[in-house]
């Protein structure tokens, strides 16, 4: 006697599963421009790498001799598979079976995503479009009552687990829809997020919500991509969902597939030795006017291995995942486009997370130094400024990775003085360029000099004098010739001297779940 019965009917459930929400509304997906669940896992994906969990799970409806009369599947596809050859796990909403809502058997295929990648220390991808949350309203008249949300034990959400993952392996989620509630969570409990420009928003609760609390407005309004970029809400937007899925494989090759891992070295074939000409005259002579950091990042690090996060948040900091002759590592570069790379409290935030995700995979830290400090005035006061900056410095002072700081211009204030970890020793070189001091000598120096001031015949002559005495004993090389300051380079040196400190720290990586870790 054979079992072929038996796997008959598993094939004809696999097969209503992967028809997911049916012919009309696969076809609703693809007009509003975007591809289905299963589109999206086999292009993220390494050809053919997919293995499915959970592949007929679902609500299935019997007749009266026990024969499969209806069957809708779970909305969420989920399993394991491989980026560039290194295995992931993926775990994906399904729009097309009520709009990716819980009211389908969603929560234990997602939970053992979560608990997959945790145990079996895998990188995770969400694909988030949906709620994702206790289902919809109708879910309370079909149970009979309302769901508690975090139940007993957490049981009902997960959200914990989302939690738990920031520590342990690189998590990417990407929303390809309207997101809301716990699927907005999920999106942003995670290392790395990203939103599709015009078929993603980002809500915690949508308009129909929002318009009941007096409120009417449409899903871009309230959730689209310049408000939640610009929120810190998400880090980085796409124009497409291929874009994203680039992305998201990007992203992973910098890192371990685990904190008890270090991320693999890659083949590099730039010179460390190599030296870029217009580093000696990118940063103007005038400190009032700007300059192009990015140009000195692309010309110092390993060619083509620039990767941003959070370009349209705290904008006085530039972050970035880099390779130096072919290893990783987390790079901050002030940005003095924005405020002249003053920090603002956006800023401050950005700086807190980025160095933590830094500390959880290991990351050699690279700062670029432009900070003329804090933001000052009653906008910085009202966003708590202080306490956020306190924070950014924390971060950095607790940090443990190797660090190696770059001074390109200004250093000033308490922003500008937590530079680098103050308790340990971290690599640091100045650029002829640098700028530093308790504070600016613009408008400081009519304040100290008052007396003075008030005694000259001509006070405009006094002030520009006095001015030009203090910028030539502000020269680094005052500072250098007092031991103040370790070393001022030739900014053509710059690649060699983060090349050989990356093949310093290297070494001194530790594997291992950190002290503290990322939190969004």
């Amino acid at each position: 006697m054979s079992w072929q019965p038996e796997l008959d009917e598993i094939a004809a459930r696999s097969a209503l599963a992967k028809a997911m929400g049916g012919a009309e509304r696969v076809a609703r997906q693809h007009s509003a421009g975007r591809l289905t669940v299963r589109e999206r896992i086999d292009r993220l994906l390494d050809r053919d790498s997919f293995e499915e969990v959970g592949s007929i799970s679902g609500r299935a409806g019997y007749d009266a001799s026990g024969a499969l009369a209806e069957f809708t599947p779970a909305n969420c596809v989920t399993g394991r598979g491989a980026i560039d050859a290194r295995p992931v796990i993926v775990c994906g909403d399904d729009f097309t079976i009520r709009g990716g809502s819980a009211d389908a058997s969603i929560w234990e295929k997602f939970k053992l995503a979560e608990r997959t990648a945790f145990d079996f220390r895998l990188p995770l991808v969400r694909l988030i479009e949906g709620s994702g949350g206790g289902g919809s309203v109708k879910t309370i008249e079909e149970r009979g009552y309302a769901n508690l949300p975090g139940g007993l034990g957490g049981q009902s959400g997960g959200l914990f687990l989302c939690a738990q993952n920031l520590g342990e392996v690189p998590v990417v989620a990407i929303a390809l829809g309207s997101v809301a509630g716990l699927g907005a969570a999920r999106l942003c409990t995670s290392h790395y997020s990203l939103m599709v420009r015009d078929t993603a928003a980002v809500f915690v609760a949508g308009p129909p919500v929002v318009e009941r609390l007096g409120s009417a407005i449409t899903k871009e309004e309230l959730g689209g991509y310049q408000r939640q970029t610009a929120a810190g809400t998400v880090d980085d937007v796409v124009d497409s969902e291929d874009q994203a899925f680039e992305r998201a494989r990007r992203f992973l090759s910098y890192l371990p597939s685990s904190v008890h891992q270090l991320s693999a070295r890659q083949p590099c074939t730039d010179p460390i030795d190599r030296k870029e000409q217009a580093l000696l005259s990118l940063v103007p002579r005038d400190p009032g006017q700007a300059y192009m950091m990015r140009r000195i990042i692309e010309a110092v690090v390993d060619r083509d291995s620039l990767f941003e996060m959070g370009a349209l948040y705290g904008k006085a900091m530039i972050t970035a995942l880099v390779r130096l002759n072919g290893l990783s590592v987390a790079l901050m570069a002030g940005n003095p486009l924005h405020f002249g790379a003053a920090w603002d409290a956006d800023t401050a935030q950005k700086v807190t997370r980025f160095v933590d995700f830094a500390e959880t995979f290991h990351l050699p830290i690279v700062h670029l130094i432009d900070c003329p400090g804090f933001r000052v005035g009653p906008e910085a006061e009202d966003s708590g400024m202080l306490r956020h900056g306190c924070r950014a410095i924390s971060a950095i002072t607790q940090s443990t990775v190797p660090w190696c700081s770059i001074i390109i211009r200004n250093v000033f204030g308490v922003g500008g003085g937590t530079h680098q970890p103050q308790s340990r020793t971290a690599l640091r070189y100045a650029w002829p360029s640098a700028r530093w001091g308790s504070l600016p000598l613009a408008g400081g120096v009519e304040a100290a000099y008052r007396a003075e001031l008030d005694q000259s015949d001509d006070r405009d002559a006094a002030l520009a004098a006095i001015e030009a005495r203090l910028a030539m004993l502000q020269s680094p090389i005052h500072t250098a010739a007092a031991f103040g300051v370790e070393e001022i380079v030739d900014p053509r040196d710059t690649r060699r001297l983060l090349c050989r400190f990356a093949e310093l720290a290297e070494p001194l990586r530790q594997v291992g779940r950190t002290a503290f870790t990322m939190r969004p």
